[in-house]
């Protein structure tokens, strides 16, 4: 038998893997979390595939998605990055990346983790929408723009409402699978 997806998922098995395994699945860890801030900011403008096919090459660039050392980083490191082919070499999205390694550890100071608390905002537990079809998924919610704001008030760059609702979705905070799909539950 045949298993029903999300359709935005179809495009290939890098797609289908994603969806079926990590897409949509609660995440409560720091490190996880942070890598998909890094990647959701660097998607900002172009396509979560062009991103996705990228992951592994933003692995090796930046440190395993390690933000004590991002934090860190300076000039000489921002210019090794812009020459890296097999990252997407935007000066203003890297810079952001250092940026926000620096704020989420002051997050974590505050809050005790990241995950507390960007978790807080949805109450610990994921939303659930119940979309029946892909145009039932918003692009953004009142919590993502709540969420957004928040960030940016505290120094975050690259987090507008549309890049937090994908992070949101991403590491599950809100369940958007399909109701006919197969990892819904």
């Amino acid at each position: 038998m045949e298993k029903i997806r999300c359709g935005w998922c179809e495009k290939d098995d890098l797609y289908r893997k994603y969806h079926d395994e990590e897409w949509g699945r609660p995440v409560y860890d720091d490190d996880t979390i942070f890598e998909f801030l890094v990647l959701e900011s660097f998607q900002a403008g172009l396509s979560w595939y062009t991103i996705l096919s990228k992951r592994e090459n933003f692995r090796k660039a930046f440190d395993d998605f390690d933000y004590r050392k991002i934090a860190l980083y300076n000039e000489d490191k921002i210019e090794e990055l812009m020459n890296d082919s097999g990252i997407i070499r935007n000066r203003l999205k890297i810079k952001a990346t250092v940026t926000n390694a620096q704020k989420f550890h002051e997050v974590q100071k505050e809050f005790g983790s990241f995950s507390a608390y960007i978790w807080g905002f949805v109450e610990g537990k994921p939303m659930d929408h119940q979309p029946q079809a892909l145009s039932d998924v918003p692009a953004t919610t009142e919590i993502s723009d709540l969420l957004a704001k928040d960030l940016k008030k505290r120094g975050f760059k690259f987090m507008g409402s549309t890049v937090v609702y994908a992070h949101m979705q991403a590491t599950g905070m809100v369940n958007d699978h399909i109701e006919s799909c197969f990892t819904r539950k």
